[in-house]
């Protein structure tokens, strides 16, 4: 079954998404953008989704592709090599319950913002996400609620119609204000993979990003 679907407008001048859009009644409704327009569909009635349902872009708007972007390693206390040797414990610093996979993807998420911004655009310029996570040791599969958490700490934590940051959880911990409050919707995809490139990694990122217009 289709599910309806909500179109969310914005120009890549905004550096961010902004509320608001038509229904769609079939996949004709959904117009082409403009040269330098980009075109977010949104899931109808919520006013807080977790990602897009996709994105359109203009022949003339400029794009930033990453390369896939794993952790740091920060926590000299566990050993190199292992999945802990890749995590920040300033970051989790407070929180009760944060498993390796979410604490692993603070640090990529942070590290994603860094390259970002290097190249001149910002977390709310994203419109594009890939996620590649292995199981932790000893689990059956990847932890997807470990990086959904973290996720939110960095993206879709802006409520789309009254504008206001939602709080989110860190691990077990009660809901708090976000390490970046942003409200860019990537069309995100999140996949398990058998291995990564450096040992000790479970999370791997690759984002697009929009450049504003001028």
């Amino acid at each position: 079954m289709k599910r309806p679907s909500k179109v969310l407008t914005a120009t890549v001048m905004t550096g961010a998404f902004l509320a608001g859009g038509t229904a769609l009644a079939d996949a004709q409704g959904w117009w082409r953008p403009g040269p330098k327009d980009v075109r977010v569909m949104l899931p109808e009635g919520q006013s807080n989704p977790a990602i897009a349902g996709g994105v359109a872009t203009g022949g003339e708007v400029a794009l930033y592709q990453s390369s896939g972007l794993g952790p740091s390693p920060l926590n000299p206390g566990a050993p190199a090599g292992t999945p802990e040797y890749y995590t920040d414990p300033s970051l989790t610093e407070g929180a009760e319950g944060v498993t390796v996979t979410e604490a692993q993807a603070l640090v990529v998420l942070r590290n994603i913002k860094a390259n970002l911004e290097t190249a001149g655009v910002t977390p709310a310029d994203v419109i594009t996400m890939k996620c590649y996570l292995m199981k932790p040791p000893g689990a059956g599969v990847a932890d997807y609620a470990g990086w959904n958490r973290a996720y939110r700490q960095y993206f879709a934590n802006v409520d789309l119609k009254s504008l206001e940051v939602v709080p989110v959880p860190m691990g077990a911990s009660a809901p708090k204000p976000p390490l970046l409050a942003n409200k860019s919707r990537p069309a995100r995809a999140t996949m398990e993979v058998a291995s990564l490139a450096v040992p000790g990694w479970l999370v791997e990122v690759e984002v697009t990003a929009a450049y504003r217009k001028r």
